[in-house]
């Protein structure tokens, strides 16, 4: 099961798209590296290849997350730090704010962590006030929840 928001589940569906449609410029890139002649020397033809293994492998995991996708809303009002919801926290001083996403969107550099890494499942099941003890590669770090969105 994959955890998206609806923003995210329509970004891949526009990603699938223009992939299927790359279909046919590969294929073509790849009559015209065939007319070159000897394909175990021709590199245009390599390449070609190459980018029709990589599209083709793309296409299939696209089309797979998109098959197991659960579609989250954001969880306005819930006190429950849940899938879909943010969290405000402070730790060492530090207050940052997090929204919990699934794996497919997450980006930690904007604050989008993913509900299978090690904070967002330390946070999941939490409310303000908890502290929550997380195990980092610096060592153990307490996270006190502030307010959950």
């Amino acid at each position: 099961m994959k955890y998206l928001s609806k923003e995210g589940l329509e970004q891949l569906k526009k990603e699938l798209e223009e992939l299927k449609l790359k279909r046919q410029e590969i294929a073509q890139r790849l009559e015209e590296a065939k007319a070159l002649g000897d394909l175990s020397e021709n590199t245009e033809y390599l390449q070609a290849k190459e980018f029709q293994a990589f599209n083709e492998g793309r296409v299939l995991e696209l089309e797979e997350v998109l098959k197991n996708a659960v579609v989250i809303s954001k969880n306005g009002g819930n006190s429950i730090v849940q899938i879909g919801g943010s969290v405000e926290v402070n730790c060492q001083g530090e207050k940052q704010t997090f929204t919990i996403v699934g794996s497919e969107e997450a980006n930690p550099g904007q604050g989008k962590i993913s509900n299978e890494s090690p904070l967002g499942r330390a946070f999941l099941g939490h409310k303000a006030g908890d502290v929550v003890d997380v195990e980092t590669p610096r060592g153990k770090a307490n996270y006190k929840i502030i307010s959950v969105k």
